[in-house]
């Protein structure tokens, strides 16, 4: 049999392992940001353009490459960090592997110009798809600076996969965030399309998280310190208050790297015990200092999955850690068992005497009589419009409906025609579903996933065909957001308009709310709106692909009827109606029953 084993050509291994190190345009901001760092600059510039597509270029006052080096730096497993095996146990940079460059330049078009501080020129070199292009002397200022334009224009499969512009922006200064933190003695700056977003000079760690998530992120802060054998922790964390829904907030660094590390996060997180909803998620930005041999950061390519010699010893000293600093500055409730606070004397009566309550009573009140009376106009006014509930209904909706397979669509079919002639009786069950009898037997509906129905198909419909209705705030609301968050919010920004919100111009730290969609109220708005913007950004929500379907979806889960909320007759009555008056009835957004019909059958079965 004749050999079929060959060796990949180095163009083809550069694809593969780009596969692995450039996931998106944020991964080479990082790769990119993490080399000049290692290569001792003390200010750099990250400028991007269309999310990263057209261009990522990073400007650094590091130490330069020589000619050969310039060269060499393109080459698979070609590096200056370690030299065997052993320096693995001892990193202190932030790249070893020597594929970043290799990967970057196979699937891009890259240009770099590099100089050292012992040579007058420096060295001007471009390469496309792994091919070089030119090399040639230049004229250029000591460090390096390297574009990457045309992101996997060689792999248009690859390029397909990338999200909007937006939305790959949001990942670059994700991955920017991660960097600038964990070196405050670095300046740093990042243009987009030409406007500076971030301008951040060499300063001390907490004056860098408040530069990067605004000024009032300085009153949230705790600092923590600790020092032992196994551990140094220093850092901050957020104090209860102002814990979010979202998981933004939450940087380890461990010896200057940005890592992840759900073990470690639990710790801080059964800290936070207590203090905190259980649906919510404390906040910390917190440096690791361990010895480099005790830890492997060499797991996966992005470097950001590491592990620990003794997990178990750094879970109890973190937890412990935190919970210290939480009593420390007084963020943990004091508790007084000396003192009843039940007898304690409300501030507002201090001053106030004592007043015996008055009792009057209506000799006339004939209780029987005005219960008739309230019976009676509560039996005409339930059954007050049944009649023509459903005249309107479009007869596509009954259409659609039809599947012959399935009883319960067969079972909402009869049901319809029954609610048209009839006039049956209507009810809530354990506030959770709205009930009714029908010819076949009886129609539970869950009144949530009912009501995610309806607002879903009203919100799309108001950012996809016309736009909706908006109630102005008497008063203007003003939000804090990070700039991140502003990134989300000028992605969506059209579709909030659509659906009724209405803004005036922000800036970089505040959002100011004019108007609201209808039905929402204004006390909800700094809340709803912060919900939003976590939900969009972590894209959890299952079966939704567009931006539209995916907003509707946030807006419906957040807004519908809960189970536990007492329905009125008449609500009950609209809740039917409108959910019979959407496209799709049986399933809810979320791909979850809405109603089942149980047959006349199958009750009698139950007594037999």
């Amino acid at each position: 049999m004749a050999d079929i084993i060959k060796l990949l050509p180095d163009h083809v291994a550069n694809q593969i392992a780009a596969g692995e190190v450039v996931q998106r345009p944020a991964s080479v901001v990082k790769e990119l940001l993490e080399n000049a760092i290692d290569a001792g600059a003390d200010t750099i510039k990250l400028i991007v353009k269309e999310g990263g597509k057209a261009l990522i270029q990073v400007v650094d006052t590091g130490s330069g490459m020589s000619a050969t080096d310039a060269r060499l730096s393109f080459e698979r497993h070609a590096t200056s960090k370690i030299k065997s095996a052993n320096d693995l146990f001892n990193l202190q940079t932030k790249g070893f592997r020597g594929e970043a460059l290799a990967s970057i330049a196979a699937i891009a078009h890259v240009d770099m110009q590099t100089r050292i501080a012992d040579d007058e020129l420096g060295t001007h070199l471009k390469i496309e798809g792994s091919k070089v292009i030119f090399q040639e002397p230049s004229a250029t200022p000591i460090g390096t600076s390297i574009s990457v334009k045309n992101i996997f224009f060689n792999i248009p499969a690859r390029r397909n996969f990338l999200k909007s512009n937006q939305v790959e922006l949001r990942h670059i200064i994700d991955e920017f965030h991660r960097v600038v933190l964990a070196h405050p003695d670095i300046e740093f700056h990042l243009f987009n399309n030409g406007s500076e977003i971030f301008n951040l000079p060499r300063t001390t760690f907490r004056k860098r998280i408040v530069g990067v998530f605004g000024s009032k992120m300085n009153e949230r802060l705790v600092p923590l310190e600790e020092e032992t054998e196994v551990i140094t922790i220093s850092g901050f964390i957020c104090k209860p208050e102002f814990a979010k829904k979202s998981r933004g907030e939450q940087f380890f660094f461990a010896n200057g790297r940005f890592i992840k590390s759900p073990y470690l996060h639990h710790a801080v997180a059964n800290a936070f015990e207590g203090l905190i909803k259980p649906d919510s998620n404390p906040g910390y930005f917190l440096n690791l200092h361990v010895d480099p041999a005790s830890i492997d950061i060499n797991i996966h390519p992005t470097k950001t999955e590491v592990k620990f010699e003794d997990e178990n010893t750094l879970y109890a000293i973190l937890r412990s850690t935190v919970k210290h600093g939480l009593g420390q500055f007084n963020v943990l409730p004091s508790l007084d068992f000396e003192r009843d606070q039940n007898l304690d004397t409300p501030y507002s009566y201090v001053q106030k005497e004592a007043v015996f309550p008055k009792v009057s009573v209506d000799s006339s009140f004939n209780p029987f009589e005005k219960g008739e009376r309230i019976t009676q106009d509560f039996k005409k006014s339930s059954v007050k419009g049944w009649e023509t509930l459903y005249e309107s209904l479009p007869t596509e909706t009954l259409e659609g409906m039809q599947l012959e397979s399935s009883s319960v669509e067969q079972g909402a079919i009869e049901a319809m025609d029954d609610l048209r002639i009839q006039n049956p009786p209507i009810f809530q069950l354990h506030r959770k579903y709205v009930v009714t009898s029908v010819k076949s037997g009886m129609l539970v509906i869950d009144q949530n996933r009912a009501h995610q129905r309806v607002l879903f198909e009203r919100y799309l419909g108001a950012m996809t065909v016309e736009k909706g209705a908006s109630q102005q705030l008497l008063f203007p609301v003003e939000i804090e957001i990070t700039k991140n968050e502003l990134a989300t919010i000028n992605e969506i920004y059209t579709s909030l308009v659509n659906i009724g919100f209405i803004f005036e111009e922000t800036d970089s730290e505040k959002l100011v709310v004019k108007g609201v969609p209808s039905g929402i109220a204004e006390n909800n708005t700094v809340e709803l709106l912060h919900q939003i913007i976590a939900e969009y950004q972590s894209d959890e929500l299952e079966g939704l692909s567009t931006q539209a379907e995916l907003l509707a979806g946030i807006l419906c889960k957040k807004l519908a009827i809960k189970n536990g909320d007492l329905l009125q007759p008449e609500s009950q009555m609209a809740l039917v109606s409108d959910l019979f008056s959407c496209k799709e009835t049986l399933v809810s957004p979320f791909k979850k029953m809405i109603y089942i019909t149980i047959s006349r059958g199958d009750i009698e079965k139950k007594f037999m």
